[in-house]
């Protein structure tokens, strides 16, 4: 065999640069199922059935085409772990070498490349080129700064690949529209009649992993019964035009705003397809600005979109790669709190935090407020490990690559990675969370409330937080505010609150 191409979970697109020049005669495809990557984080059942659905309905569409393939499957008699199976293939087949586009994880490719050095087989890793910025020119682009802002990133991409430009000016005349998307729900009417998302019927494929997952992983948490996203490209394509047809319009006046018993508001749902490659981005961005172009949408929804694909989704990922392994031991603040055992469950007595886990473990989604803003936010406040939260948020969501996941999670949420790559930390009292939802109105915690019994947890914290890190937040113009009020309070006030938090923190499983 002169190549055995590697075609990991989340890299399920034929343009990939591994298949380039592929010969039937002299190659074969090799995927991997492995216990152990379902067990190396807690993984939510909807996120392995996913791998797992769409790695089969690849493998299917490569044996139509009659390419020679080793498909090892989960319940196979080898060794669990990926390693051990991945050295199991290559004494079996005896490749001139083994080819495999850059993983999505750090930990992923170191163990690749020791496989490969531990067999002496030739390893030949490639770019990923469903990436619009390489890791290289990301690393380029990032040479000598000690801080990385997306929106440098951002208006550099925009220019390079000519995306909403009239010339060298973007257009509309301003770059970011952000300021005009972060409308709540009317809190008299809520959201309304909101499209149905493209969600699809298990098949047969699917219906057998489902079975599987149930077998083989009965304690691992969240649920399958309403497992509906797409495992193909056919099934991701349609999902993009019935989001781009019916969704796109409302995305970017209400992609912040956040209601009980509406999971999936008028969010795209195509992180997961764009993350196993079903989707490229260069597809997803044309169609977005298409439908401006068309008149469709508003120019603040397309831009609002186009920003998070274009920019932020290509910045994250250089950033990992820039920055691990470093960035998996990041903890800025120095938390070490553990994770409350009511993550993996959802029964809690804030609202806001019962209804964002609940649609989570039955779902496997949340969108990026109730990640960032209620999830992210209590994390954060209430000192949780970045560890522990980061092994959560890779397990639980469907979407979840590391590449993406930690930088959203340890930069972003947390801020345990400082100003690296965000300015400031994104911390909320319960003020924000009753502004972008309704969840307040049925809560046992009064968001009026800064310290007590009744009190909300987020205000308690808040301000706990913001004591205790008084001195850095000061000298930060975009945290500065927060320190200003906090000095509004008199010192038994001050005092009441540090107490209060702390009775919060010591009885965190509680809550």
């Amino acid at each position: 065999m002169r190549n055995l191409i590697l075609v990991l979970g989340d890299q399920l697109n034929f343009d990939s640069p591994a298949l380039e020049n592929f010969d039937p005669a002299q190659d074969s495809l090799l995927l991997i199922e492995a216990v152990g990557e379902a067990k190396y984080v807690w993984s939510h059942k909807a996120r392995i059935a996913l791998f797992l659905s769409a790695m089969r309905h690849f493998a299917n569409q490569v044996a139509a085409r009659g390419w020679p393939f080793d498909y090892i499957q989960l319940d196979d008699p080898h060794p669990p772990g990926f390693a051990e199976r991945l050295t199991i293939a290559l004494q079996r087949h005896q490749p001139q070498a083994l080819r495999v586009v850059e993983p999505g994880e750090w930990r992923m490719q170191e163990m690749i490349v020791a496989v490969c050095s531990a067999e002496s087989v030739t390893l030949r890793m490639l770019d990923d080129t469903h990436f619009l910025c390489s890791r290289t020119e990301f690393a380029q682009w990032g040479k000598g700064k000690k801080e990385l802002r997306l929106e440098f990133f951002y208006r550099v991409m925009r220019k390079r690949f000519n995306v909403l430009m009239a010339g060298d000016e973007p257009v509309g005349g301003q770059w970011n529209f952000d300021a005009d998307n972060r409308s709540a729900y009317p809190k008299r009417t809520g959201p309304g009649a909101i499209p149905e998302p493209a969600l699809f019927e298990p098949d047969a494929v699917t219906e057998e992993v489902i079975q599987l997952v149930e077998k083989i992983f009965p304690d691992h948490p969240g649920q399958l019964k309403n497992f509906a996203w797409p495992v193909t490209r056919e099934q991701a394509l349609h999902a993009l035009d019935v989001f781009v047809d019916t969704r796109l319009t409302s995305f970017g006046q209400y992609q912040d705003a956040m209601w009980t018993n509406t999971p999936l508001g008028w969010h795209s749902l195509l992180s997961a397809a764009l993350n196993l490659h079903l989707l490229n981005p260069r597809e997803v961005i044309e169609a977005v600005e298409q439908a401006y172009q068309q008149g469709k949408v508003s120019l603040e929804s397309a831009e609002g979109f186009i920003r998070q694909v274009l920019g932020w989704r290509e910045f994250i990922h250089g950033v990992y790669w820039l920055d691990m392994p470093r960035m998996k031991e990041a903890n800025h603040y120095q938390a070490e709190h553990d994770l409350p055992a009511w993550f993996w469950t959802g029964e809690t007595d804030m609202a806001c935090m019962r209804d964002s886990l609940q649609q989570t473990l039955e779902w496997g989604y949340a969108h990026h407020i109730q990640r960032l803003m209620v999830i992210g936010n209590f994390a954060t406040l209430a000192q949780l490990s970045p560890q522990q939260v980061g092994d959560w948020f890779l397990a639980i969501y469907v979407d979840a690559i590391e590449w993406v996941e930690l930088p959203n999670t340890a930069g972003m949420a947390l801020h345990a990675c400082g100003s690296r790559f965000t300015s400031k930390p994104y911390v909320a009292s319960g003020a924000y969370i009753g502004r972008q939802s309704n969840y307040c109105g049925s809560c046992k915690y009064d968001p009026k409330v800064r310290a007590g019994e009744n009190a909300c947890p987020y205000n308690t914290l808040y301000w706990n937080f913001i004591d205790h890190h008084e001195a850095t937040l000061s000298s930060n113009p975009r945290t500065a505010l927060m320190t200003k009020n906090l000095q509004k309070l008199d010192a038994k006030e001050r005092e009441r609150v540090k107490l209060h938090a702390q009775q919060i923190l010591d009885t965190i499983d509680t809550l």
